[in-house]
């Protein structure tokens, strides 16, 4: 089954198909590649992506017998988008994805997130640990309390981001979304492959320890300042193919930004679903971080952001990798062997 405005290039026709599954509440459009009846592997994308952010590590897995599947959150890509900003909780986010795997036959699977489908994928580790064997998180930590903006701000790095000149340190364009939701929006629609261009591009090692653009949003009055909309910048072809790029594009002229950036106004119902979580959100399986070292938003290189998440895993891996936040399109062949290796070395089930 097909949905309009998934393009795959002929060397890879065969290896990916788009479905969409339907529940009473929600449809979900997903990415399948790999056997039916191998072992189970669910990758979860973050903002501003699509499911076809991972194809790179569902070919390389498939191959080696995986099945791989990639949903579209609510809200992005061809799945359901509520009309209601609540609709965009990590619960209701959670609960598509249990539906999903529902679907798939419900066996323990390997949960692979990246951004915020790290967030989701800690979540549903904390809250529905009987689905999840084990859970690569990419470019996000797991915060037990939620990634809620009173969470992130008490871990800001202070050397970099003094309190009187950055409260919320990096966190700034997060903040922007709770004070200027429908400025932020226009300013992302008003030229949306420049928009996309310019947010996906590959981390700079230059950049380490210096003040981040999204510390300066607020100041800026938006993401891209006074011009109210992004600078004419090309894709970065080294990051995934063009044809992907377009389908990342097409999807969101299909839609916008606005029902994918719902996802930075539910902190205080993030927050109260994280302390329904057993155990206080503490999760027992295997958990890999893959963390970006030029990451200046979510590395956990030399600061305190990485603190709950060690305190919170009882069998924490953490790989630094020479990236930035697109750590999985960087590193395409990098991320993959780095939860290869992570699955050999727990003895996860699955095809050698």
């Amino acid at each position: 089954m097909s949905i309009l405005g998934f393009r795959s290039p002929a060397s890879a026709a065969t290896l990916l198909s788009s479905h969409i599954f339907t529940s009473a509440r929600q449809h979900t459009h997903y990415l399948e590649s790999g056997p039916s009846d191998g072992p189970l592997m669910i990758f979860v994308h973050g903002w501003p992506g699509i499911g076809l952010l991972w194809r790179a590590q569902m070919e390389a897995f498939a191959a080696n017998g995986w099945h791989c599947i990639a949903p579209d959150l609510r809200g992005f890509g061809g799945s359901f988008a509520p009309s209601d900003s609540a609709g965009y909780s990590i619960e209701e986010i959670v609960r598509d994805l249990c539906e999903l795997h529902d679907h798939l036959g419900g066996t323990p699977a390997i949960w692979v997130g990246h951004d915020w489908g790290s967030i989701a994928v800690g979540a549903l580790a904390a809250h529905e640990g009987q689905r999840c064997r084990a859970a690569a998180l990419v470019s996000w930590a797991y915060f037990p309390a939620s990634n809620d903006l009173g969470t992130l701000t008490n871990l800001v790095d202070r050397r970099i981001y003094p309190q009187d000149r950055y409260p919320d340190g990096q966190w700034d364009y997060y903040r922007y979304y709770t004070t200027h939701f429908e400025a932020a929006v226009v300013d992302l629609d008003a030229d949306i492959p420049a928009s996309l261009a310019s947010i996906f591009q590959p981390g700079d090692p230059k950049t380490v320890g210096k003040v981040s653009a999204t510390a300066t949003v607020t100041a800026k009055g938006g993401r891209f300042g006074a011009r109210h909309r992004a600078p004419p910048t090309p894709p970065d072809t080294s990051l995934r193919p063009a044809d992907d790029f377009e389908t990342l594009v097409d999807a969101y002229k299909r839609r916008g930004f606005r029902s994918s950036c719902e996802l930075y106004r539910n902190g205080a119902a993030n927050a109260a679903y994280a302390r329904l979580a057993p155990s206080g959100g503490r999760l027992s399986q295997p958990v890999l971080f893959l963390n970006g070292e030029y990451d200046q938003i979510c590395t956990i290189i030399d600061n305190r952001q990485g603190d709950p998440m060690r305190e919170a895993c009882a069998n924490l891996t953490v790989t630094n990798m020479s990236a930035g936040h697109w750590l999985p399109l960087e590193l395409k062949q990098g991320a993959t062997s780095a939860i290869r290796s992570w699955i050999d070395g727990e003895k996860l089930l699955g095809p050698n």
